[in-house]
């Protein structure tokens, strides 16, 4: 007698179909039955986490490297954990499904005081919570189980924002039909007539232009036109930059790379080829306070194409719908026709290996980055922490088909960490490699037991400065709510991988940083933890002045805020 086909097996379908081989949770009591079909289905892998928070990060890792990513908590308790995780996906438009196993219909009926629940026999409260940091959600029934799921996946995959999907524990049996055929697609939103107005606007105003540039972001990779953008580059030779949420959009040994792009917080060489240039396009950019140095960016509206992700714009005029990549296949082609753009002054390449710095001189975060920059391969995956990490990297070049992910919007602290474990078996081909703070690492360091379980031979490297320093830098460098607890870091691999292979190095000087860099290179079949202690009020130049312009931002508020 043959299996019966379920709604969940048609569940798990639709996600295999979508590209998802992992699914993140944590079980819960009205998730069981489900979790019985994830286990026993051969295409997907269930990765058991420590925490809903901790699998929430895992499930945006791996939607940021596979497009599409998977969360299972239960209802209420799980689902609320979780909450900060697919908020932070919704802000940065990543792709994750929510799958919560809730109540019985019957119970969810008969309104009583059921655990998890509030004890008002209000089940629906807590999709009410989440429909503001999802794009589609769906309570499923016998009647529209089928119908409800495709909805939902197909809004997760056009807009690339979380979705949804709420599964009573007494339908995980109900029996349905397979698809019958292939889910829609995103599809292609671009009206030709409109394409051909940009183009005509965008050739005019590139026409006399004898100095042109572009600044990339990362949108061109959530909508998939990294080789678009590449091509449009090549085709005018021309001079780019990248805010720092869109590092991984180009490569960074490119002749024609500037730099990191921040407003007035940037190199003045890559301010000024951004600001000064004749014609600017902006490729899948969005600027925020801490990709803009606080909104200062200085660029020129009659001078500017932008690129958006379903529209365009010549000079402030809007033309859409129109796909980014069609978007930046037509600028190819004017560029084609027209000839190279002249070059800019080229920014200087930040390639400091500290070569010339004694072994024996103490970390400082400057030679901390420049140590590890110069450590990192081809073909990385590097995941920075929001902070000294994220922004120490900042200023240095990545090699090339490096794949580099922060959260600059969103900027949970304690990210990372789990991002890195989904990120990492989303892409089993890349080496991972983690920089994080202390403080940051305290939030959701059970995560490591997990790595560690799930044979995730990461890099991590630690940055012990002893305490909150991106707060410190901003405001109340000596006060103690920026202070946090003393930890061995180098014990935790073994005490929270009983009976794992690991390596761990304690480092405070440019030397001991080097030698476990080279040592942890060694390895491919072991987790390698290097603490890097560094003074704790010593901030990377990018991330002082963004913390400056952070704290004149919040006394302004204040300063203007009613009595």
């Amino acid at each position: 007698m043959s299996k019966a086909y379920t709604v969940v097996d048609y569940l798990l379908e639709r996600l295999s179909e979508l590209g998802a081989d992992r699914i993140f949770g944590v079980p819960g009591d009205f998730t069981l039955t489900m979790l019985d079909h994830i286990e026993r289905d051969e295409r997907v892998q269930w990765v058991g986490c420590a925490n809903e928070l901790g699998a929430g990060y895992a499930a945006d890792g791996y939607a940021r490297i596979r497009g599409i990513g998977v969360l299972c908590t239960t209802f209420g308790v799980g689902e609320l954990s979780a909450i900060n995780a697919i908020a932070g996906s919704y802000a940065e438009h990543v792709p994750v499904v929510h799958l919560v196993g809730a109540p019985a219909r019957a119970v969810q009926s008969a309104g009583e005081r059921t655990h998890h629940s509030l004890g008002t026999g209000d089940f629906g409260v807590f999709a009410r919570m989440t429909s503001e940091v999802v794009c589609a959600q769906a309570a499923l029934d016998e009647n529209n189980a089928c119908a409800e799921i495709d909805r939902v996946l197909h809004s997760v995959i056009t807009h690339r924002q979380p979705g949804y999907l709420v599964l009573p524990s007494d339908l995980t049996e109900l029996e349905v039909c397979p698809p019958a055929e292939p889910l829609a697609g995103a599809g292609n939103v671009t009206d030709p007539d409109a394409l051909r107005r940009f183009a005509a606007a965008a050739g005019d105003l590139m026409e006399n232009a004898s100095r042109a540039a572009l600044l990339a972001d990362v949108f061109v990779y959530k909508m998939g036109a990294q080789e678009n953008l590449r091509a449009l580059i090549d085709a005018g030779n021309l001079p780019h930059a990248t805010l720092l949420w869109g590092r991984r959009v180009v490569n960074e040994a490119h002749p024609a790379y500037l730099g990191i792009y921040n407003g007035a917080a940037s190199a003045p060489e890559v301010r000024e080829a951004i600001e000064d240039s004749d014609v600017l396009i902006q490729a899948g950019v969005r600027f925020t306070d801490l990709t803009s140095g606080f909104f200062t960016q200085q660029l020129a509206l009659e001078r500017l194409i932008n690129v958006g992700a379903r529209s365009s714009s010549v000079a402030g005029k809007q033309y859409g719908p129109i796909g980014l990549a069609d978007a930046l296949d037509a600028l190819r082609d004017i560029c084609a026709a027209r000839g190279p753009f002249a070059a800019h002054r080229a920014a200087p390449v930040q390639e400091r290996v500290v070569q010339e710095t004694g072994n024996g001189k103490p970390l400082s975060q400057e030679a901390l980055w420049d140590v590890v920059s110069a450590a990192l391969r081809p073909g990385d995956l590097v995941i920075a922490e929001q902070g000294t990490s994220f922004y120490g990297m900042g200023s240095h070049r990545l090699p090339d088909d490096t794949v580099f992910i922060g959260q600059p919007l969103w900027a949970s602290i304690g990210y990372t960490l789990p991002a890195l474990l989904g990120a990492a078996l989303a892409a089993p081909q890349r080496r991972p490699v983690l920089l994080i703070g202390d403080g940051s690492a305290q939030l959701t360091i059970a995560e490591l037991g997990t790595m560690i379980r799930q044979h995730v031979n990461a890099l991590i490297v630690v940055v012990n400065n002893d305490g909150y320093t991106v707060e410190r830098a901003i405001h109340g460098p000596e006060a103690a709510y920026n202070d946090i607890a003393h930890w061995d870091w180098t014990a935790l691999p073994a005490a929270l991988g009983k009976g794992c292979h690991s390596f761990s190095a304690r480092v405070s000087t440019v030397g001991q940083l080097r030698d476990a860099l080279a040592t942890a290179a060694t390895f491919n079949d072991r987790l390698a933890l290097i603490e890097a202690v560094v003074p704790r009020l010593d901030v990377p130049p990018l991330l002082r002045a963004l913390a400056e312009a952070a704290g004149a931002a919040n006394r302004r508020s204040r300063q203007q805020s009613p009595d």
